[in-house]
């Protein structure tokens, strides 16, 4: 995201004092007057390592700031299409349908595959992704492991749409769901392609087999009529981003699984306050589950829901493991999983909730990372402190950075202890908003992914819009009301990445020059945004081994108004140490850009195209004609469908450098 005039990094070829004069210029305030000065924690934070002139990889290193980036940057586009930079090439690689085993059925266009078919094939909507290496460091030859977050209706069930409707499609949908792991290699062509008849290939859906650890698992919390032990759930559903472990795991993180459970019931007091608290309402999305199987119906099982939420770990080299729940990092909508290795060795995992006015969150593992130990680190997600963030204002307020501090979420907290509403740890956890709220942390403008740089351990999160924040709302980590660009906030622990304090400031406001000219109006920008790199609702953020930053977005692409300019979807990189940011590539219409994984020589970059041509859930707008908008990937025509792309130099080089 991006921001005017404000905590944006400075070049760093400037003296001191011209540096500390360019602070205090860009440091605008809410009403858009300058401050004076600055905190001190503020200032140091701004002068530290990313500002500081960090190593990069230019041929003139005393010049180059930071990492370099090397591509000519792209036009913003409305096309149908894929746009990369010059001297690069992409491909499409495992649609939504598209085989994954030797004997999966063949793609139907007219929606008519069955929902054992889909069980047998690419899941939908395609969205955060990692690349295992084969052998722990080929770039030519892994495992691809790929969230499918989530179905459109109009487009899974063809010309029968939802009328009539039955437990068939309801079983469809949850085929189409969940993860698959795919195992690809580059062939002689130098492409990229699915090696059908490996062992590895696996599809995890909303009905595979998973057990749950860590304090929630087993407590009457999660117990339902089918599972009194309150061990094993039925599937992952809404696996929006991902992390990975050090020890080769996957982490797939279950977002708006709220959106799956209605009820058929007329019983107004099914729907508790904790329910209405995580989103759940009597229709749901309008998936219609509830109506045909029952553990969707929170009134007939309402833990059922406590038993999504999660981050889910999943070993990608052995297909017949069971997938497992980890509750000690809280339940909530989560966004992805990035982590850290502390001084002391213990793990770290930060996390977002993706909902408005929500919160960010790290975990802090009882236990140490022995990497001797390969696989069986994986007992330190089941054993830890969970924290939640606040971000406090610095001494001039106004100037949208300051200090921070890490919120324990545990009954010892003084706060949570005598708390009839939460009364045992595993409330804490299954309940983590109502916690967070108990506490005081601070309400973010929707936490999405985060990234940790890999020199410097800060910490970046991309809080992609709330146009619902009010002008009383605003703080200085969220400094707009009705935010319909977002940010990237980015903090230093302080003392290590288990530290419980940090310091803070906005690495990007993200906004529009061309529709908002006026620089002082926060609606703008900072300054590092401007006419060639405008966008909105940053989304999918991680960096390369180089230090690059990469910035996916999903936000509006109607190129008008407030958003003229702006084009389809993106992909920009950024230069952390001087805010320098580029655009890369541009998606088809109405899909959303996520997903990104590099091969470990980083010259090969995996993305995702989500729901592109995607009609959304205005009827009249899918009875109108739901295939006008896009029929990518396929230029001939028919259903839109979500895929990998696959982008390389034609030259063989560095991507981004």
């Amino acid at each position: 995201m991006s921001k005017p005039e404000s905590a944006d990094v400075l070049p760093c070829n400037l003296s001191d004092n011209e540096h500390f004069q360019q602070v205090v210029d860009r440091v605008v305030s809410r009403r858009g007057f300058l401050k004076s000065s600055l905190g001190l924690s503020a200032a140091v934070f701004l002068a530290g390592p990313l500002a500081a002139c960090g190593g990069g990889d230019s041929d003139d290193d005393d010049e180059q700031k930071g990492p370099r980036i090397g591509f000519k940057a792209v036009a913003a586009s409305t096309a149908d299409a894929i746009v990369v930079p010059e001297g690069y090439s992409y491909q499409v690689l495992a649609p939504w349908g598209s085989a994954l085993f030797v004997d999966s059925p063949a793609w139907r266009t007219d929606g008519t595959n069955t929902a054992a078919e889909q069980a047998r094939q690419v899941g939908d909507n395609h969205d955060g992704m990692h690349f295992f290496p084969i052998d722990g460091q080929s770039s030519n030859e892994g495992l691809l492991v790929v969230n499918h977050e989530y179905v459109n209706p109009e487009y899974l069930y063809g010309a029968e749409f939802m009328t009539p409707w039955t437990v068939e499609k309801a079983n469809k949908a949850l085929a189409a769901h969940g993860v698959s792991v795919l195992h690809i290699v580059r062939n002689a062509a130098g492409k990229w392609e699915v090696k059908l008849d490996s062992s590895y290939n696996r599809r995890i859906t909303g009905t595979t087999p998973m057990t749950l650890s860590g304090p929630v698992a087993g407590s009457d919390l999660v117990k339902t009529g089918a599972d009194s032990s309150g061990m094993t759930v039925l599937g992952t559903l809404n696996n929006c981003a991902n992390g990975y472990t050090p020890w080769g795991t996957y982490l797939t993180c279950e977002e708006n699984f709220n959106g799956y459970f209605g009820t058929t019931s007329s019983d107004e007091a099914a729907l508790t306050p904790a329910l209405r608290r995580y989103g759940f309402a009597k229709d749901g999305f309008g998936y219609r589950w509830h109506e045909v199987i029952d553990r969707f119906d929170y009134a007939k099982e309402p833990n059922e829901g406590n038993r999504f939420g999660w981050v889910v770990e999943i070993d990608p080299f052995d297909p017949d493991s069971t997938p497992v729940k980890h509750t000690a990092l809280g339940r909530f909508k989560h966004e992805n999983a990035a982590y850290a290795i502390a001084d002391d060795g213990r793990l770290v995992v930060y996390m977002g909730d993706d909902e408005r006015f929500d919160y960010i969150y790290k975990f802090v593992s009882d236990g140490v990372y022995v990497p001797a130990q390969g696989k069986a680190n994986s007992a330190l997600l089941s054993a830890g402190k969970l924290y939640v963030a606040r971000f406090e204002a610095g001494s001039a307020a106004g100037d949208m950075m300051g200090a921070g501090q890490w919120l324990l979420l545990d009954k010892s907290n003084p706060l949570l202890a005598g708390d009839a509403d939460l009364p045992t740890q595993a409330d804490v956890l299954t309940y983590a908003r109502i916690a967070a709220d108990k506490v005081g942390a601070t309400k973010m403008d929707r936490p999405e992914w985060i990234a940790v740089h890999p020199e410097t351990g800060e910490v970046y999160c991309c809080l992609t819009n709330n146009s619902r924040r009010t002008e009383a709302q605003i703080d200085d980590a969220n400094p707009r009301a009705g935010n319909d660009y977002g940010q990237i906030i980015r903090w230093r622990e302080a003392g290590g990445a288990a530290a419980d304090s940090f310091d803070w400031d906005l690495f990007v406001l993200a906004g529009n020059p061309v529709a908002v000219p006026d620089r002082k109006d926060l609606r703008s920008g900072s300054s590092n945004i401007n006419a060639d790199n405008t966008f909105n609702s940053p989304d999918g953020l991680a960096f390369d081994q180089d230090g690059r930053l990469w910035i996916q977005t999903d936000g509006n692409y109607s190129n008008a108004g407030k958003y003229a300019g702006q084009g389809n979807n993106q992909v920009l990189c950024a230069n952390p140490a001087t805010g320098e940011i580029r655009r890369f590539a541009v998606g088809p219409k109405a899909c959303e850009i996520t997903g990104l994984s590099f091969t470990p020589d980083g010259r090969t970059l995996f993305i995702n195209i989500q729901h592109p041509g995607e009609a959304g859930s205005n009827p009249e707008e899918v009875a109108m004609n739901p295939l006008s908008v896009s029929t990518w990937p396929d230029a001939a025509g028919g259903r839109p469908r979500s895929a990998t792309v696959v982008i390389t130099r034609n030259d063989g080089g560095v991507i981004g450098a």
